[in-house]
């Protein structure tokens, strides 16, 4: 029996995009993308995206929207990123469809006036029943407040439950472990760290992209005491971030990946709360996905802090977008 969509705010709508036929040799994500939760990989023989080549043994792939600002409003902010789910989307759909699963959206979560807290517990709730259906899940965010709803989902799935060690890796310019009385787009990683040890588990959390001037003494000691480990913006070289990368992989059986886009130079992602001033070149970055991506770990991703309002010709969803692209690969 097909698995049957979480409860959204707003039910998936059309995709569009550039046409340039049917067929899978003219397939644009607009065209592959299914409205209609798919069970597996035998979706390939119906729905709104059907015909595109399905490999055995690939998890389909479910997206989830969470239109929420209201962590960035809290966190003294630059909101707007309740926008970004429906950019992401429309940055998404134009790009060539080269993967070898099936994609489904499942429309978005919406969090209404100051009911942050409300919202994340019900964007975990759908993600981890999708995880549990067999699926790999996405989410588009949102403000960095999608973090700690994404982890709630994950903590709740079967693969963390089974005693699976899990690994959080954060591609962001900055820590998010403020320690705040009110949970923000600045909190998610402390309010992580307690719940795991709440849980009697370790906290595995890695940053890359981290920029000292724009984290405070406070925010290096927490990461100290909790055994964060961490790379500077500065020390983001291809080579030592592989390095990097590889020896927190080796440590975790299964992966949640979050993609701060504010971890990018400004030049490349100017529609961000926090526009980098330094950030970590693009390479490097799509570097990390494609490492992450073939590790085989990966259980769960989401992307965070895109800011449409404040976007340059689409310039930062558009990157998001072929990020996602990359990991699903």
């Amino acid at each position: 029996m097909p698995f049957q969509s979480p409860a959204v705010d707003v039910p998936p709508q059309p995709w569009t995009g550039r046409y340039d036929g049917d067929g899978p040799a003219h397939r644009r994500w607009w065209q592959a993308v299914n409205r209609a939760l798919e069970p597996g990989p035998s979706d390939a023989e119906g729905g709104q995206g059907a015909g595109h080549p399905v490999a055995s043994g690939r998890k389909p792939v479910a997206l989830l929207g969470f239109a929420s600002d209201e962590g960035v409003r809290r966190n003294k902010g630059r909101t707007g990123a309740a926008a970004a789910p429906a950019a992401l989307r429309t940055a998404l759909g134009p790009l060539a469809f080269h993967l070898d699963r099936s994609v489904s959206d499942c429309g978005d979560v919406v969090v209404s006036g100051d009911r942050l807290e409300a919202g994340q517990e019900r964007l975990g709730h759908a993600l981890a029943a999708l995880l549990d259906a067999g699926h790999q899940t996405v989410v588009l965010g949102g403000g960095h407040e999608t973090a700690y709803a994404s982890y709630l989902g994950v903590s709740a799935s079967a693969a963390v439950r089974s005693g699976q060690r899990l690994g959080v890796l954060n591609l962001d310019a900055h820590f998010d472990l403020r320690d705040e009385a009110v949970p923000s787009s600045g909190t998610p990683f402390l309010q992580m760290a307690r719940a795991e040890t709440d849980a009697g588990r370790d906290f595995r959390y890695a940053v890359v992209g981290i920029s000292e001037p724009n984290n405070t003494r406070a925010l290096f000691d927490t990461a100290g005491k909790l055994g964060v480990r961490y790379l500077l913006d500065e020390d983001c070289g291809a080579i030592r971030v592989q390095a990097f990368v590889a020896d927190f992989l080796a440590e975790t059986d299964i992966l949640y990946l979050t993609i701060d886009l504010d971890v990018l130079p400004a030049s490349v992602a100017p529609g961000v709360s926090a526009p980098a001033a330094y950030g970590v070149p693009l390479p490097v970055i799509t570097a990390v996905c494609r490492q992450v991506a073939a590790s085989g770990k990966l259980l769960h991703l989401d992307v965070a802090e895109l800011n449409p309002a404040f976007d340059i010709d689409g310039r930062t969803a558009r990157t998001a977008a072929r990020l996602v692209d990359t990991l699903l690969r």
